[in-house]
């Protein structure tokens, strides 16, 4: 099974930017730099093995640039380290969902008195639209 690499081993690859945002903060969005960016090249990564690149590649596509960079951004919060708090929120959950297995579903057959009973009700509810007939 493959682990997901813990936060704290890969966060001197990331590079942070900050921007202005569009979010809330008044005249405060205006004046601050409190977007933030977080990109981290994944393919020129140290920190992850190759397994577990092309398993962050495959499952969290649609966050990738052509160059293999993988971009996530936050702007929900009025301050700058709240944003990066939470972008680093962000991936790590996105993290934890791509190296997450789903447990192998086991085909089970069903027990002879569960097919007793159904097949009883069957012919009940049969025998009961019987009745109903017209003659």
């Amino acid at each position: 099974m493959i682990q997901a690499p813990a936060l704290a081993e890969i966060l001197h690859e990331f590079v942070f930017t900050t921007s202005r945002s569009s979010g809330p903060g008044g005249q405060n969005v205006n004046k601050v730099n409190t977007k933030v960016t977080l990109r981290w090249d994944v393919l020129q990564s140290t920190s992850i093995t190759d397994e577990q690149r092309t398993l962050v590649r495959e499952k969290l596509k649609s966050y990738f640039t052509k160059e293999g960079v993988l971009i996530l951004t936050a702007q929900e919060k009025r301050s700058q380290l709240a944003n990066k708090e939470t972008v680093l929120r962000k991936l790590d959950l996105l993290l934890k969902k791509a190296f997450f297995r789903k447990k192998v579903r086991k085909a089970t057959k069903p027990s002879k008195a569960s097919t007793t009973k159904r097949l009883e009700s069957k012919k009940q509810q049969a025998e009961k639209k019987q009745w109903r007939k017209k003659l």
